[in-house]
């Protein structure tokens, strides 16, 4: 008997359709939705460009061999009866699923003029967190109309919503601008709009006569393989002929340099910083990618490799990325290694010099969120700006124009992984000691000691004493720090007066100085000794502010907030 029901493609916005419908659902025991909201952006570019996005695999659910629930943002099931069960493709689903319903922690909007600017679909698309005001006004049609952005939950139902909402832009003109705004977005819903509204995935469908055993088994292989092909193993292919083994050159690096594989760098960055390298105009795309010839692979692979981890070296040990977990753009190291690559690490004053520049660039970029969108038009960018301030030649636009709100750090959670990453580090580049030992945090002390980011102010006691409700209160990157597993235990769910006392108890230990390595509030007014958490937040907003602004040369506060309402 076999297993396979049918392994026939299935179109995108029906497959949307039937998770919004509670037909299709997930096993109850499934990870949690993580992906980035850049990571979304990519797999909406490859699908409105036709590309592959991998295969899903679900089941006809008529056994009910395990608990079900519904895509995270998805209506509850509420004892809806269920027809699948998806076993491989959550993220990629949710991800989409979230951006073409509107739902979720970010909303995707497509920039409908730098299309007919003559932009690329990659660099027209980009999000922004749902609770922003700016997200509030373009709820409204003609803020939409006026500034020809396209919520991408307008095409839900396909082409049919674009065609919709674009004659509601149009009727209202003039005849002749009607007409030919009408023939632009028209264009658009041709190469764009239309190839998204028939995208297919590849769906094998497991018949309702699977046992539980071979469910068991397939979701066990599942999780310790999932290996898709990817633009490294094409181009592999397709240099073997000329003699340039990748895979080879892939494995010597990371025996030579062991950072790379300590921050478990993906190769296909090293092949857009060989793209950025040999071009005189920098291009990182995926096209540009596909495009490389054996000479550039030849002349730029090694300056890359030594640009990379010169790169990382200068991450982990200047900026206090630790680990990769702690890095909050993986999309900036291609051009992090193509500038090295090109400027070269000279045996000078000079690599001192670049160094404190490329810190500079990296702060304002994570603090001023410059790779959430476009990334790789972004990188194209900085990489011919950083040359030429190098060079003597102006700062680079992602310096100049990098401004920051110290008051969103109270909306900014593990969930906005890049500031919430670049804060992290932050206060390890402050010279953080262990709770534990008292010791320097390092990577490899935090392997050992079990050390993680945890809550200042449990949650539990947030909730139960304090009535803090709204989990991003509690959970922001204010109330969170460096905890080694044993202190954390030892924390539990009591109030920071009173295992702080307890530490502070410890004859011998430098608790001042450990707790002020944290950015933490230390003498006798401390909020920590009367557990006021609204003073101990606005006490380390000002603290982590002062550091951001050391960091990245940013002079004062900006009020992200009032600049939406100026422009509204």
């Amino acid at each position: 008997m076999s297993l396979f029901e049918d392994t026939n493609p299935k179109v995108l916005k029906d497959l949307l359709a039937e998770i919004h419908g509670c037909t299709t659902v997930l096993p109850d025991f499934q990870r949690d939705f993580v992906w980035e909201p850049s990571a979304t952006q990519e797999l909406i570019v490859s699908i409105a460009n036709n590309y592959p996005a991998g295969s899903l695999l679900r089941v006809r659910d008529a056994k009910r061999v395990f608990a079900a629930r519904e895509f995270e943002g998805a209506p509850t099931l509420n004892g809806k009866k269920h027809t699948f069960l998806v076993l491989d493709g959550q993220q990629r689903l949710t991800s989409l699923y979230q951006a073409f319903y509107g739902v979720g922690e970010h909303r995707y909007y497509l920039n409908l003029q730098k299309l007919l600017d003559g932009n690329d679909f990659e660099e027209s698309i980009f999000h922004v967190r749902a609770t922003t005001k700016w997200v509030k006004k373009r709820e409204s049609f003609d803020r939409q109309a006026k500034e020809l952005i396209l919520p991408l939950s307008v095409l839900k139902g396909g082409a049919g919503g674009f065609l919709q909402w674009l004659l509601q832009v149009t009727n209202p003109m003039a005849a002749e601008d009607r007409t030919r705004m009408l023939d632009a977005l028209t264009k658009i819903n041709e190469q764009w709009i239309k190839t998204i509204d028939d995208y297919h995935f590849p769906v094998v469908t497991l018949s309702d006569k699977t046992e539980p055993d071979a469910l068991c088994t397939i979701f066990e292989t599942l999780n310790r393989t999932g290996v898709k092909l990817s633009v490294f193993e094409l181009l592999t292919a397709r240099f073997w002929p000329q003699s340039i083994n990748l895979r080879e050159l892939w494995d010597d690096a990371c025996q030579k340099h062991a950072i790379i594989p300590e921050f478990d760098v993906d190769p296909y960055y090293v092949l857009q910083a060989i793209s950025l390298a040999c071009r005189r105009a920098p291009s990182c795309k995926r096209s540009d990618v596909l495009n490389l010839e054996p000479g550039d692979i030849r002349e730029w692979w090694q300056p890359v490799i030594a640009g990379l981890a010169a790169g990382l070296t200068i991450l982990r040990d200047d900026c206090k990325v630790m680990q990769p977990k702690w890095l909050p753009y993986q999309t900036m190291l291609a051009p992090l290694a193509a500038v090295l690559a090109k400027a070269g690490m000279p045996k000078t004053a000079a690599a001192g010099a670049q160094r404190e520049k490329l810190k500079q660039w990296f702060w304002c970029a994570v603090f001023g969120q410059a790779y959430e969108s476009s990334p790789n038009s972004k990188g194209a960018k900085d990489v011919g700006e950083l040359l030429a301030w190098f060079d003597g030649g102006p700062l680079p636009e992602s310096i100049q124009t990098c401004r920051f709100d110290p008051k969103s750090l109270r909306d900014v959670t593990p969930r906005q992984r890049s500031i919430y990453r670049g804060t992290i580090c932050l206060i390890l580049g402050t010279g953080t000691r262990d709770f534990h030992t008292q010791a320097v945090i390092t990577g490899n002390l935090m392997n050992a000691q079990g050390i993680d980011d945890h809550h200042v102010f449990p949650d539990d006691f947030l909730v139960k004493e304090k009535g803090v409700k709204p989990s991003r209160m509690r959970d922001c990157v204010l109330n969170r720090t460096l905890i080694d597993r044993t202190t954390n235990q030892m924390i539990s769910n009591r109030p920071p007066s009173e295992y702080m006392a307890q530490i502070r108890g410890t004859p011998g230990f430098p608790f001042d100085a450990v707790l002020s390595s944290h950015c933490l509030p230390t003498g006798t007014d401390s909020p920590l000794w009367s557990d006021d958490y609204d003073a101990f937040l606005a006490w380390r907003q000002d603290r982590l502010w002062k550091e951001i602004m050391r960091v990245t040369g940013i002079a004062e506060a900006a009020d992200l907030e009032a600049a939406e309402d100026e422009d509204a």
